[in-house]
């Protein structure tokens, strides 16, 4: 496993930290219709990605379901990867894709039950995405629940998949090497898990969480 993403960055000095910790990825809640704390302005996420080396991945993460208002942020944000967060429907992905053929798809798959199998496998035969995100979500959450979903139906789908299949969803330090060696993900992606009292990531869990996923 090659790609470790640590999501709800707010800060440069943030960014910065997790490239230094060995993240590969940083992820930018931009475009948001469910609650999350660690939501941020386009422009102010656009000024932070300027700023970043271009070895590092960036992705726009979002609950928006408008390829062409998704696209047109994506490009003023300069992304190299755009997160669909939500329930986009097949031709709202084509139409992204075409709009932006450059910049990768990622889409998630909440993992709620067994029907999440077919889901993904749905999703894995479209040629317009890169790669899978399995994530967890509530009522009012989309992603950030602190919560894990069931490990075996995510090991099913990254078995089922033959794109990338990254997995989310209350993840940590204290179980992300656990999460690995179960599931056995392309990628690993945090956001709440790393977090300090006040909501900022935290420099040492954040390096424990890369560093117990690689060593994993």
């Amino acid at each position: 496993m090659k790609s470790f993403k640590i999501c709800g960055i707010q800060t440069l000095e943030e960014a910065q930290m997790a490239i230094e910790a060995g993240a590969t990825t940083l992820g930018f809640l931009v475009g948001l219709t469910h609650k999350a704390e660690d939501k941020i302005s386009a422009k102010k996420a656009a000024a932070i990605i300027a700023q970043l080396p271009k070895t590092i991945d960036t992705v726009m993460v979002t609950h928006l379901l408008d390829a062409t208002e998704i696209a047109t942020i994506a490009a003023q944000l300069g992304v190299t990867v755009i997160q669909i967060h939500d329930d986009l429907d097949d031709a709202g992905i084509k139409a992204l894709k075409a709009a932006l053929p450059k910049v990768k798809l990622i889409k998630a798959v909440h993992v709620m039950g067994e029907d999440a199998v077919d889901r993904a496998k749905h999703l894995d035969a479209m040629p317009e995405l890169d790669a899978l995100l399995l994530d967890s979500r509530t009522q009012d959450r989309l992603g950030g629940t602190g919560l894990t979903h069931d490990w075996n139906i995510s090991k099913a789908i990254v078995n089922a998949c033959n794109k990338p299949v990254w997995l989310a969803g209350g993840l940590g330090p204290h179980n992300v090497a656990e999460a690995v060696q179960k599931v056995r993900p392309a990628g690993v992606d945090v956001n709440s898990g790393v977090e300090d009292a006040t909501g900022a990531k935290d420099p040492v869990k954040v390096r424990g969480f890369v560093e117990g996923a690689r060593n994993a």
